[in-house]
């Protein structure tokens, strides 16, 4: 099943590397200093701390989506050093799924097998070390009964190597009424001792597998979709804050707290926020990790295709959207698109030059807030997110380097009069638009 409906986060975001200007806050990237600087958090009312930033793992082995269709020995020892670097560094909270590097796609690996490889060979060279997992299950609509989540959990275990993990997340909203097995099924993985905690994921919009995406920026072909983008995010946002709310108290009966929701939160994508879903999570103490963090753009517009093919379901992402594509592979937030340059095809239709010309004053300030803490502006970005507390942001690193960068994002926080600030003006600018499955 090629279905990878989200997100380990996109990466390499909002600018280039300043150089430092007064520093107005201690930023050391020291792994010592960050050790004594940065505690762990507690994810919701678990008693499971993790550190306050993770690391996505949705990359690692694919070769649907990411990887530009193919997966290699470099590729690998690129994810290895990512994986190595991030703890090395201070970030041992890292997110995979059962469908990330689906053996539906031809030369993928499992991005389960590859992580529960480098912590095996970590744990070869560090005993010590501790290294926290999360996994998802994927809430396919064939799969009936609680039982599914235990058996698919177990096969969780088995690539990764591991007799437990440290979450476990519904991947997706469940459908056509199976969603309350699905949570009995987080809860008995709890009891039994698989899990220390669960959680959701995407619970910031309805899911339904659809063929368009609905989407005011492109026509849409059915007239009953026809309708304004801000009505669908308000009206949907209503409809899984009930359900975040019905998984929450179906779990308190049992005495298991739903730890966390896993959902596209990023400085310009800011739903949760307008639809209720952040308010909901901060008035029930459950954590919102937030997966395409640094708002890459590289999911902004997507397609999936339905089609059976020897009588088994496939559910791909068109070739248009994939990002080796030449017209999708951009990055508005780079500053490679400018008003005078925008990017051509799809894409220039989100990005226009008049969303261009107003994103400009926020990069401007991003770089001028991250010049005086001697920081990036991907630093500044994901610093945003954690200041708020309540959130755990997991970028996606295929490299080193881009671990590295990450990691500066931790032992310092930006102001509140800076987190508000750099609100304030993102509110000025339309949200670019979000990971598919919260309009499919």
């Amino acid at each position: 099943m090629a279905m990878q409906v989200s997100g380990a986060s996109c990466f390499c975001v909002l600018g280039r590397r300043r150089s430092v200007g007064t520093v107005r806050a201690v930023a050391s990237e020291d792994f010592t200093t960050l050790k004594t600087t940065e505690e762990k958090v507690k994810l919701g009312g678990s008693d499971l701390k993790v550190t306050r930033l993770g690391i996505g793992a949705w990359s690692w082995g694919d070769t649907s989506y990411w990887n530009n269709f193919e997966w290699d020995d470099r590729k690998m020892k690129a994810c290895k050093a990512a994986f190595d670097t991030s703890v090395d560094n201070g970030i041992t909270f890292f997110d995979t799924a059962e469908v990330y590097g689906s053996r539906a796609s031809f030369g993928a690996i499992s991005s389960e097998v590859l992580l529960g490889r480098f912590i095996k060979e970590r744990k070869a060279k560090d005993p010590e070390v501790e290294v926290d997992v999360a996994t998802k299950f994927a809430a396919l609509p064939w799969r009936l009964g609680r039982q599914s989540v235990l058996t698919a959990l177990k096969d969780s275990l088995g690539r990764l190597g591991l007799s437990s993990v440290e979450l476990y997340q519904l991947h997706w909203p469940g459908i056509w009424g199976n969603e309350g097995w699905y949570i009995d099924g987080l809860g008995d993985a709890v009891e039994q001792g698989l899990v220390k905690a669960v959680g959701v994921s995407n619970y910031s919009g309805i899911f339904l597998i659809s063929t368009i995406i609905i989407d005011s920026i492109f026509p849409i072909e059915c007239p009953k979709f026809a309708t304004n983008d801000c009505f669908f995010r308000l009206y949907y946002g209503l409809i899984t804050e009930k359900r975040l709310r019905e998984a929450y108290e179906k779990l308190k009966i049992r005495g298991i707290p739903l730890a966390s929701n896993q959902v596209n939160y990023s400085l310009i994508y800011r739903a949760p926020e307008e639809n209720g879903v952040k308010a909901t999570c901060d008035e029930l103490g459950i954590t919102l990790i937030a997966y395409s963090p640094i708002a890459q753009g590289e999911l902004s517009f997507c397609v999936f295709m339905l089609h059976f093919v020897q009588g088994n379901l496939k559910i791909s992402v068109h070739p248009v959207c994939q990002p080796n594509n030449s017209v999708i592979k951009i990055c508005a937030l780079t500053g490679k698109y400018t008003p005078e340059n925008p990017p051509t095809g799809p894409r220039g239709r989100i990005y226009t030059p008049e969303f261009l010309t107003k994103l400009q004053p926020l990069l401007n300030r991003i770089n001028e807030i991250g010049e005086a803490y001697g920081k990036t502006s991907t630093q500044v970005v994901l610093n945003w997110l954690i200041a708020q507390e309540n959130v755990v942001p997991i970028p996606g690193a295929k490299n080193a380097e881009q671990a590295k960068e990450f990691s500066g994002a931790l032992g310092w926080r930006l102001s509140d009069e800076e987190v508000n600030e750099l609100r304030s003006m993102a509110s000025e600018i339309r949200p670019v638009v979000g990971f598919p499955v919260e309009k499919l």
